[in-house]
C-alpha cells in the first residue's frame, strides 16, 4: 500500500506565502499530499489549498500592494488592534466559505485555548472560523469565540503542525518551518520595508489609511537607529517565542523532511512581498530534493 503523504504548513505571517511556492514545487516533482495540517498563516494557504484554489490565491497575493492589505484590516481597541471581520469576509467570499466535510482534500487547523492555554485541533464545522482563529495572533487580531472556547493562534502552541498531520494518518510527513531564519537580518527587513511603504506613501492615499500606517506599521528613526513599529514590535516577539517552540515540538516529533525557506530578508507584516516569498519556496523545495527523493521513495 502507497504510504500515506502528509503536509504541515508551519506559522509566519507573511512569510507563509512561501507556503504556495512550496505545493507547487512538490506538484511540479509529483509529491501530492494526501493531508494537510496547518498552523496561522499555514492553515490559510492549507485551507485554500484543501478547496483547490491555489491558483486563485497566488494570484491575488501577488497582486497584493501595502494599500490593499490595509484595506482588508478592520481596527479595533478591544482584544486586539484587528478584529479580523474584513479579512474573514473576504476569505469566505473568495476562496472557502463552507465545512470540512465538504474540501477536496483532507485538512485540519490548530488554534490555542486561550483560557487553559490547551491545543486544539479544528477540523470540522466551517473552515473560515477555523482558519480565523488559527491565525489570531495575541494582541493583534481579536480571538474568536468557536464552541464555548476562546482560541487565539495555534503557533503558542504548536507551530509546525508534524503532530497534527500523523493524528490524520500520515504515514510520511513533509514539514515547511518558516522560522529558521528569522533571527538576523531583521535591520535589512525594516530598511526594505520602510523603503515599501514610504514609496506607497508616495501615491494619493486616504488619510485614514496614513495614520494607520504611520502608527502601527511603519518603522521610526530614534537616535540614529531603525526602530520596528508597534505591529513589528508585537509580531516579532510572538514569532521569536514560537521559533522556540517549533524547534522543541520538533525535536520530540520530527518530520520526515523538513522544509526551511530562507526569509530573514522579509519583515512579517511584508504580505505584499508574496512574490518574493512563493519563489523562496520553491528554492526551499528545490534544495532538499534528495532528501525528499529519499523519503518519498517507492
Amino acid at each position: 500500500m502507497k504510504p500515506r503523504l502528509g503536509l504541515a504548513l508551519g506559522s509566519g505571517s507573511a512569510r507563509g506565502w512561501a507556503h504556495i511556492g512550496v505545493i507547487r514545487a512538490l506538484a511540479e516533482a509529483g509529491y501530492v499530499p494526501d493531508v494537510v495540517a496547518g498552523c496561522s498563516i499555514g492553515a490559510f494557504v492549507g485551507a485554500a489549498h484543501a478547496n483547490g484554489d491555489l491558483d486563485k490565491l497566488q494570484t491575488w497575493v501577488e497582486g497584493l500592494t501595502w494599500k490593499k492589505v490595509l484595506g482588508l484590516l478592520d481596527v479595533s481597541f478591544s482584544g486586539g488592534l484587528i478584529k479580523g471581520e474584513k479579512l474573514v469576509e473576504f476569505f469566505e467570499r473568495n476562496f472557502v466559505d463552507h465545512e470540512f466535510a465538504k474540501l477536496d482534500l483532507p485538512f485540519a487547523c490548530v488554534a490555542t485555548d486561550l483560557a487553559t492555554g490547551r491545543e486544539v485541533w479544528l477540523r470540522e464545522g466551517s473552515v473560515a472560523s477555523a482558519v480565523r482563529a488559527s491565525i489570531a495572533i495575541p494582541g493583534v487580531f481579536k480571538p474568536i469565540l468557536r464552541d464555548g472556547r476562546l482560541l487565539v493562534d495555534g503557533g503558542l502552541v504548536n507551530p509546525v503542525p508534524v503532530s497534527l498531520c500523523r493524528a490524520m494518518g500520515a504515514d510520511i510527513v513533509i514539514a515547511v518551518d518558516l522560522g529558521s531564519d528569522r533571527i538576523g537580518g531583521h535591520r535589512h527587513a525594516l530598511a526594505q520595508t520602510q523603503a515599501d511603504q514610504d514609496e506607497a506613501a508616495d501615491d494619493a492615499e486616504p488619510d485614514w489609511v496614513a495614520r494607520l500606517r504611520r502608527t502601527f506599521s511603519r518603522p521610526r528613526q530614534a537616535n540614529g537607529e531603525l526602530l520596528p513599529s508597534m505591529a513589528g514590535v508585537m509580531t516579532t516577539s510572538i514569532h521569536i517565542m514560537q521559533m522556540r517552540i517549533a524547534r522543541s515540538r520538533l525535536a520530540g516529533e520530527p518530520a520526515d523532511v523538513l522544509l526551511s525557506p530562507r526569509l530573514g530578508h522579509l519583515a512579517l507584516t511584508d504580505y505584499h512581498r508574496g512574490a518574493e516569498a512563493i519563489a523562496e519556496g520553491r528554492a526551499a523545495v528545490a534544495r532538499m530534493k534528495p532528501s525528499l527523493e529519499h523519503a518519498l521513495a517507492a
